[in-house]
């Protein structure tokens, strides 16, 4: 028997951070997963990982 195909999306929430570098709050669009990342390594370095990766400008 065929399961009924589905697609699975991404878990997006819009989450405030502050960034104390730059003593300014940031509005992101991330995953809830992201935010665990974020948590766990720091904003400062999930951000500059993501610009070396070229998720962000």
């Amino acid at each position: 028997m065929n399961k009924t195909k589905r697609k699975f999306s991404v878990n997006l929430v819009k989450k405030r951070f502050y960034l104390p570098e730059e003593d300014r709050w940031i509005t992101l669009r991330v995953a809830a997963s992201t935010i665990k990342t974020i948590n766990k390594n720091g904003l400062a370095a999930v951000l500059k990982d993501a610009k070396a990766k070229g998720f962000i400008k």
